[in-house]
């Protein structure tokens, strides 16, 4: 509960400063909005042209579609921009006034900088999934919405995970480059292809070590029915795995923070 009421007030201060300026408030939504617009279009030019990709159709495409930019909007919204100046603290030595502040340093760090502009990737997000799910024929339940939405939560929880981990490195290295390189060229591949069609290394690699490929294929595969328990079993196992990992990671990292005024 008290943690809560810390979220409630990290995002009211947050609120308070972006309507000081209110043209950046309102210009984070036009430009998050803006950028869903050319995802899309994308989308639309690279999959308009067929009625499947591999062993799935249209309509499952444009739920996967969906679906990553819905997670991807809720990392936006919620703790991305925090996570992202984890390694400018830590290089900078500005990690010290955060190690010193009462509460945990690390609630404090991810949630600091919510940002209500991407609120709109949500909707439109919705819009998208509405669609595909229409385009599908599935015949919407309220098991399948719940369910849908767990996932949706969880799988958000596990890009949170890696984020944390990649941003956690910092601790023991200088550069950062090649870490924020990576982790692009890795999200904007399962961006476009589901994990469904990865085989071999790459399953391996996607699906276990760094599992962005599960990341919208689940959702998407629970509500269009086609998800197997043993893949359900495998997500829920990753999440779990990866959270505690990422924790853990985080703390040793902590310990061998060399402080500034060490």
């Amino acid at each position: 509960m008290n943690n809560l009421k810390f979220l409630l007030l990290l995002l009211r201060l947050k609120l308070s400063r972006m309507m000081v300026f209110r043209l950046s408030f309102f210009g984070a939504f036009f430009a998050d909005g803006t950028l869903f617009l050319v995802q899309l279009l994308t989308f639309s030019l690279i999959y308009g042209q067929v009625d499947s990709i591999g062993d799935w159709s249209r309509g499952q495409m444009l739920i996967f579609i969906g679906t990553f930019s819905m997670i991807n909007g809720l990392n936006m919204l919620v703790y991305f921009f925090g996570v992202l100046s984890i390694p400018t603290k830590i290089r900078e030595g500005v990690l010290d006034l955060y190690i010193t502040k009462p509460g945990n340093t690390l609630l404090r760090l991810t949630f600091e900088n919510m940002n209500p502009g991407s609120a709109p990737l949500l909707l439109l997000s919705g819009v998208i999934i509405a669609y595909g799910l229409s385009v599908q024929g599935t015949t919407i339940t309220w098991d399948l919405i719940l369910g849908y939405i767990l996932l949706v939560v969880l799988m958000t929880l596990l890009y949170y995970d890696m984020e944390l981990i990649l941003r956690t490195i910092p601790f023991f290295v200088i550069g950062t480059e090649a870490i924020d390189r990576l982790e692009g060229e890795l999200i904007t591949l399962n961006f476009k292809i589901p994990g469904v069609l990865f085989n071999g290394f790459f399953k391996i690699l996607f699906y276990f070590i760094l599992p962005y490929g599960i990341m919208a294929t689940v959702p998407t595969q629970f509500i269009t029915g086609t998800l197997l328990l043993p893949g359900l079993i495998h997500a829920l196992v990753v999440v779990c795995v990866f959270t505690w990992f990422a924790l853990w990671f985080w703390k040793f990292g902590l310990k061998h923070y060399k402080s500034s005024s060490s």
